[in-house]
Order: C-alpha cells, then sequence, then structure tokens
C-alpha cells in the first residue's frame, strides 16, 4: 500500500549500543535452509516495504515496488556504491530506522515524510564523493532494526556479485549526480524523475537503465494492481451466499424499496442505472416502480448472468443487464452521456468507504446523470462515538466457567490496538455522545472528497455522568445514507447502521485504544489536579471530561482504507495526547 504512514508498533525499539558485533554476526547461517549442492533459500516470510506498511512474498517484489511506488532503487545503491553483504545490510536497518524517526502521526502527513526520507536517500546517493563516509556506514546499522526481519534473510551473497561495479565513479557521473542533487528540491517531480532516469541508465547499467521509463512502469504496475483487486473482489461478489446476507438485510433492503416505491414521480417513465446490481433487486425495484428503462451493471460475470435470469423470469422486460465495469459500459452498450434520469447504488462498504463502489458510482454521475437528475441514496455520513468495556473481548475472558483469563482478553486487545474490528456494539456499550466525523453530499462531492480529515470531541453520555469514572476503550465508527427530500420529495427516508438501531450486516467499525482513558462528567466530581496529574492523566487518579480525536480516512490502495486516530484527553486544567494510531481496513 504504497504511500501509508508506518505503524510506529511495527517497529522495535533500538537496543542498547553496547552489544557485542560476534552477537550481530551470530546465526547467519541458521537461515540457510536446503540440503542441496545450491544450499537454497527457504520462502522468505512476508516482508515488509521500506517505506510503508505493504508487505510481499519476495525480496524482489520488495525492491520493484520500492522503485516504482518510491522511487528508491535499492539495488542500483548497492551496485551504484560497491555494497557486499554487510553493507546492503547496513542500508536496510539505515532505512527503516530513518523512515521510523520520521514516521507521521496522520495520513495527510504521510507523504510528505516519506518523500523527505526519499529526498535524504537521493541527497547522499547522488552526491557521493570517493573516499566519503556513507551515511549508514556504521556498525550501529547491523544490528537488524526489525527482529527477525525476514528481508534481512535475503541478502547474504558472495561479494563477487558486485565485484563489476567496484571501481571508482567517473568524473562524468559525479557531475551529473552533482547536477541532479542541485534539482532535489525543484517542485517539478517530473523533470527530477527523468534526471533520476538519466543517472540509472548512466552510472548505474542497463537494467537501471529502465528508470527513464519510471512513470510508464508506475502507470502499469497500478493498473494490473487494480485489475487484480477488482477481479478478486467481483469474483468475492460472485458468491450467492454473500447476496443471501445482503438481501435478508431488512434494514437494507427495505429503505432501498420504499425509496424506489414510495416516490412514483421520480421514477415514472425514468431512465435508470443501477451501478453494481448483483441479483437486481434495485433493478427490478425500480422497473415496478414505473421506469421506461433500467440498465443494471455489474462487472462480475457470474452475477451480471444470474441477474439477467432473474429479469427474465420476473418479466421485467426493461432491465438491460451489462456486464462490465461502469467505467467500461460503452464497449458492450449504446449509452449517451447525460442520459439518465435516476442513478441508484447500493455502494456502501464496513465504515462507510472499505471497498466500496463510490468512485463507480461518482463516474456514472459525471458521465450518464442528467443535470438535475437524481442519485439514490444522496447523502452519506461517518458517525463516532466513544465505547466502554462491554465493548472488548475482556468480560467474556474475566469469567469463563468461573476462571479468570483475563490474560487472553488483554493479548486480544492489544492485537485490535492495531486490527479494526467489524462487528456490532450495544446500546449500553456506547458511553459517549455520538459525533459527527464527516458528511458527504454525493451531487456535489469529488473523489479525492473521499480522503480527509476531522476532529470529534466525545463527551460522556447523560446516563454516565455523575462522580463515578467511566472507561473508554476506543471509538466505535457507523454511517448513515439518506434519500433526503432533494429527490424522493414524497416519502424520504434514511439508511442507518447506528448501534442504537436494527442490526445491518454493516455492523459497526471498532477501532480500539492501546489504553483506556478514565472519564468523568465536569459537575460530578472534584479532582485535585496536583495530586491527580503525577498520577497520569486519564487514569483513574486523573479522569477527563472530553475526548478529542483527530480522524483522518484515506484510501490506502485499491478498494481498501486507512484510517488513522490522534487522540487527546482533555482534563479539567490539564490535557495529555497519545501516539497515533493507524488501522489498515
Amino acid at each position: 500500500m504504497a504511500g501509508e504512514a508506518i505503524d510506529p508498533k511495527i517497529a522495535r525499539e533500538s537496543e542498547s549500543e553496547g552489544e557485542e558485533e560476534e552477537e550481530i554476526e551470530e546465526g547467519w547461517d541458521d537461515w540457510r535452509a536446503g540440503d542441496g549442492e545450491d544450499d537454497e533459500w527457504a520462502p522468505l516470510a512476508s516482508v515488509l516495504c521500506l517505506f510503508c506498511t505493504e508487505k510481499f512474498d519476495s525480496s524482489e517484489l520488495l525492491f520493484k515496488h520500492c522503485s516504482v511506488e518510491h522511487s528508491f532503487n535499492f539495488d542500483g545503491v548497492v551496485k551504484n556504491f560497491g555494497l557486499d553483504f554487510y553493507g546492503s545490510l547496513k542500508l536496510v536497518n539505515y532505512v527503516r530506522s530513518k523512515v521510523s524517526q520520521n514516521k507521521c502521526w496522520s495520513f495527510d502527513q504521510a507523504f510528505e515524510c516519506n518523500q523527505d526520507m526519499l529526498n535524504h536517500l537521493h541527497a547522499n546517493t547522488t552526491c557521493f564523493k570517493k573516499d566519503a563516509k556513507l551515511p549508514w556506514d556504521d556498525d550501529m546499522y547491523l544490528k537488524p532494526y526489525l527482529e527477525d526481519d525476514p528481508l534481512l534473510h535475503s541478502l547474504s551473497m558472495d561479494d563477487d556479485d558486485y565485484d563489476d561495479v567496484n571501481g571508482d565513479v567517473s568524473d562524468v557521473k559525479l557531475m551529473d549526480r552533482e547536477e541532479i542533487v542541485k534539482q532535489i528540491n525543484r517542485p517539478n517531480l517530473e523533470r527530477l524523475e527523468d534526471q533520476l532516469g538519466k543517472l540509472m541508465e548512466n552510472g548505474v547499467g542497463e537494467e537501471e537503465s529502465k528508470e527513464r521509463n519510471l512513470k510508464v512502469v508506475r502507470k502499469g504496475a497500478a493498473a494490473r494492481e487494480r485489475k487484480d483487486v477488482d477481479e478478486d473482489y467481483f469474483g468475492a461478489y460472485s458468491s450467492f451466499g454473500i447476496h443471501r446476507e445482503m438481501l435478508s438485510d431488512k434494514v437494507r433492503t427495505d429503505t432501498y424499496r420504499d425509496a424506489l416505491l414510495n416516490n412514483p414521480s421520480l421514477l415514472k417513465e425514468a431512465v435508470v442505472i443501477d451501478v453494481g446490481c448483483g441479483t437486481g433487486i434495485l433493478s427490478l425495484f425500480a422497473a415496478q416502480a414505473g421506469a421506461s428503462k433500467v440498465v443494471a451493471v455489474d462487472a462480475s460475470a457470474k452475477m451480471a448472468s444470474v441477474a439477467t435470469q432473474i429479469a427474465k423470469v420476473n418479466n421485467a422486460k426493461v432491465i438491460h443487464v451489462v456486464h462490465s465495469m461502469v467505467e467500461d459500459i460503452e464497449r458492450n452498450l449504446q449509452l449517451e452521456p447525460r442520459s439518465v434520469d435516476v442513478l441508484v447504488s447500493e455502494w456502501m462498504g464496513y465504515c462507510l468507504l472499505y471497498e466500496s463502489m463510490l468512485s463507480s458510482v461518482l463516474f456514472a454521475r459525471d458521465r450518464y446523470l442528467k443535470p438535475g437528475g437524481a442519485i439514490l441514496p444522496d447523502t452519506a455520513t461517518i458517525f463516532g462515538a466513544g465505547f466502554g468495556k462491554g465493548g472488548t473481548s475482556i468480560p467474556f475472558w474475566e469469567n469463563v466457567y468461573g476462571f479468570n483469563m483475563s490474560c487472553v482478553g488483554k493479548e486480544l486487545v492489544q492485537d485490535a490496538a492495531r486490527v479494526p474490528i467489524v462487528d456490532t456494539i450495544e446500546p449500553q456499550d456506547v458511553i459517549t455522545e455520538s459525533a459527527i466525523v464527516h458528511s458527504f453530499d454525493l451531487v456535489t462531492m469529488a473523489r479525492d472528497d473521499m480522503d480527509f480529515t476531522s476532529t470529534i470531541e466525545l463527551r460522556l453520555r447523560p446516563s454516565h455522568t455523575g462522580a463515578h469514572i467511566t472507561w473508554c476503550h476506543g471509538l466505535v465508527l457507523w454511517f448513515d445514507t439518506g434519500f433526503t427530500d432533494r429527490f424522493c420529495k414524497k416519502n424520504p427516508t434514511n439508511l442507518s447502521t447506528s448501534p442504537f438501531g436494527p442490526k445491518t450486516h454493516w455492523s459497526q467499525t471498532i477501532l480500539t485504544f492501546r489504553e483506556p482513558i478514565a472519564m468523568c462528567s465536569q459537575n460530578g466530581r472534584s479532582v485535585n489536579s496536583a495530586a491527580s496529574v503525577s498520577q497520569g492523566i486519564g487514569t483513574e487518579e486523573c479522569p477527563v471530561s472530553m475526548v478529542r480525536i483527530r480522524v483522518s480516512i484515506a484510501r490506502a490502495s485499491h478498494r481498501s482504507i486507512g484510517i488513522s486516530l490522534e487522540t487527546t484527553a482533555v482534563g479539567f486544567d490539564s490535557k495529555k495526547n497519545w501516539p497515533v494510531q493507524i488501522f489498515n481496513l
């Protein structure tokens, strides 16, 4: 996932500098697994990228990713400076340590932080002079920065591999590098990439000369990645079990049916497009409501075939099923731009945006919807609230047939502080008032509006006010989508996935704090700040009246999202900030 900020929990803390070098060299031979003549390597575990949280099955794929997505050519640097095994090892640990030091506290800082690191590397590698000490040429970088880093396992090789590049750097190459250094701070990134491409072509070798086509390679790799993700995504939706779950979700299906059938003037003789039709249930509702034509689009070949059969069996002759991505629909059907009266889609994913088709819906809106045409739903809102101990697995493990197994619950909570949990929260476990995290107007929003940062303030619900302590264990997110009277003039309606309403197949998205925060109402408890602050803000001795959270949600990669939380506990006369938490959904 290119460009993600690195979770601070991923990197291990640096150990004391007094360790003997012999300890570092210990165990290298143990990495080999083969018994044959070639002493082959065992398959690598999942290898973490040097700059983001993307993981790979091999170091080769990782280094290609670093070159394409982060413009860092590891092999080129190794060859250019004639690094042997230990030099390569130091380089890996150097990069990991520097990226960790520059770790970003929100998604909108992620690119800038990693770019600073890359510029630092480019500056140090392009202005290298003979006999100058490389920034990673320090024995401290022999110590693996990540414990059991699989990437280091792949670096053991003969020094002869680099004999052909151990010569002096020519004056011409040195001049080129110095010229490129002058360009590092230019705002024109394309020009810089061209300069770097020329450097690779002239200074490293034939293979690295391909870097001059960096933009083409990057575009092609991104397209292939999107294609693979799309195939997996639409393939998953060919399972009838998923569709049964969605059709059985009465909140979901009834809301769409009510919006389509109870607003007859909206659908009568209308041309409708159903983006991601699945079984075609929304198309059937539109046809039933009097639409003159319904274009039902689905990228799953199986579901397009099923939807065709269902429309035929139900004599819905106005439904035209198209097997296609909506972006490619004109390859399969003559559909004039600005020819659709109503666009309907059930595009929402977990936490609203995960695996959602919103970008496709916005494409269809801009390409096919008539001016003033209706989009259903036309609004979407993400809400958040603090949850208590009951929203975690701790209570279960505290009493298992009368035995205390709370150690398991604590470990699970630690895991939950890194990975979002999609599950339901009971209303009584929501301890704070809800707050609007972000709202979308699907009529006017742009695709880039899907990435956002907002700040919410959480205060205890009236049922939790008083002198007693209430522990906030994390943030729970849910969403509503509105079929407002902008288009549904006769009968507007709303689809809610709130924990206070009927359960839906979307459940809620649970983001657990690394440690719970003690809260109490402002008027309910008198706090001696001088004595309590020393015990720690947000503890039982020093509870807080409000929790402020800066929430960032961004598309981490195609159909996935990343969520970051920057949490501040605000007391009656003091506050405490916690390190950012990064969740990948």
